[in-house]
């Protein structure tokens, strides 16, 4: 057994010990000869549940004591990591993003998906920040901690409209990448960083890519991950809403197949020094150790798992609070059983008299 206080110990001595004493006087003391009335019978019960009454007052005082105190009982430990890391997702928004080549015909944005909710899993606690990237490249969500709202605009992560689409290139979010690196590096400059680059590796305009190297001096660790296969997938028209049309792009009077670059990708992952890994639905993605300042607090020798136990007294309050307001309850509709004035019963009709003529005297009338 053990006890996390809400309050000190000492404090919580003080506020309840004062309270204990003076209902241990009352009970001790009993009721008073005045409220007790003159018979004999009525004595004995009174006190009983004078007694009983101010014994359930006491328990209930206890039971908020012992609440505060919030015992538990310790489970076993586990190993809890707290990734002292910020990492940078770097995912492609372009059409192909959505081509069908991805499990049995899904779009290799779902692969994107579930493959960072690995790494988020992977690496607990550690900072995300989201760039997205198709004609030009933003940054969708700064250093953060919170993998709900990471998780939340990756569900509605769409890619550019198809219409407006004139050619990218694959890196073109490498001078971002740098910017939102240096950036971490000196605002804390004792964490370690990462990048994960998600992509089909795909060069739909004619000029060379863009150089990640600048962004390898700030990068620790991390991966190129590649999604696509050599034949290719079809992709879906995006007209900007959240459903797109069930039209397929066409190029050349037949639909557009979107194929995997390897070489493209790999030329990224030695440009970061980082490894290439190709994706696919079947298998689980290979993920680096985290970096060497990941901390195990568990292994530092904080507490484990606890059991709480003050939910035992707090279900015992609440019952004893149930038979306070029971008991007021009866009092007031006794109350106001005496308050109501009784109506005074009516008096029984008289019946009329006759007047009775008097006797004629003895000896006639007089006169």
């Amino acid at each position: 057994m053990i006890f996390q206080p809400a309050l000190n110990v000492f404090l919580l001595i003080l506020l309840f010990a004062p309270v204990a004493a003076l209902i241990v006087w009352i009970l001790v003391r009993g009721p008073r000869a005045a409220a007790i009335g003159p018979s004999a019978g009525d004595a004995g019960t009174r006190v009983r549940n004078h007694r009983t009454l101010w014994a359930l007052r006491l328990v209930m005082v206890l039971a908020c004591f012992v609440m505060l105190l919030r015992p538990g009982i310790p489970g076993g430990a586990t190993q809890t990591l707290a990734t002292d890391t910020d990492i940078v997702l770097v995912v492609d928004t372009t059409a192909s993003i959505v081509a069908e080549d991805w499990a049995d015909g899904e779009p290799r944005l779902d692969g994107v998906r579930a493959d960072v909710k690995a790494l988020i899993e992977e690496y607990p606690g550690a900072r995300f920040a989201l760039i997205t990237f198709d004609a030009a490249a933003e940054l969708r969500m700064p250093l953060t901690t919170d993998t709900t709202a990471l998780v939340g605009s990756l569900d509605v992560l769409r890619p550019e409209v198809t219409a407006q689409s004139r050619g990218s290139s694959i890196g073109i979010a490498a001078p971002l990448l740098s910017e939102t690196l240096a950036s971490a590096a000196e605002a804390s400059p004792d964490r370690s960083r990462m990048v994960f680059y998600f992509g089909d590796g795909e060069q739909t305009v004619s000029s060379e890519p863009e150089s990640f190297a600048s962004s390898a001096k700030y990068t620790d660790a991390g991966a190129v991950f590649g999604y696509g296969t050599a034949e290719g997938g079809r992709m879906l028209i995006t007209s900007g809403g959240f459903q797109g049309d069930d039209e397929y792009i066409e190029y050349q009077g037949s639909e557009a197949m979107s194929v995997i670059d390897e070489a493209n990708l790999e030329t990224l992952a030695g440009q970061l020094d980082v490894p290439f890994e190709l994706r696919t639905a079947d298998t689980e993605p290979e993920l680096p150790e985290a970096p060497s300042t990941t901390t195990s607090y568990a292994e530092a020798g904080e507490v484990g798992n606890v059991t709480e136990l003050y939910w035992i007294a707090a279900l015992l309050i609440i019952a004893l609070l149930g038979i306070e307001l029971t008991r007021a309850t009866m009092l007031i509709v006794r109350l106001r059983g005496l308050s109501t004035p009784r109506s005074a019963p009516s008096a029984p009709p008289v019946a009329p008299t006759t007047p009775v003529e008097a006797a004629p005297t003895k000896g006639g009338d007089a006169s």
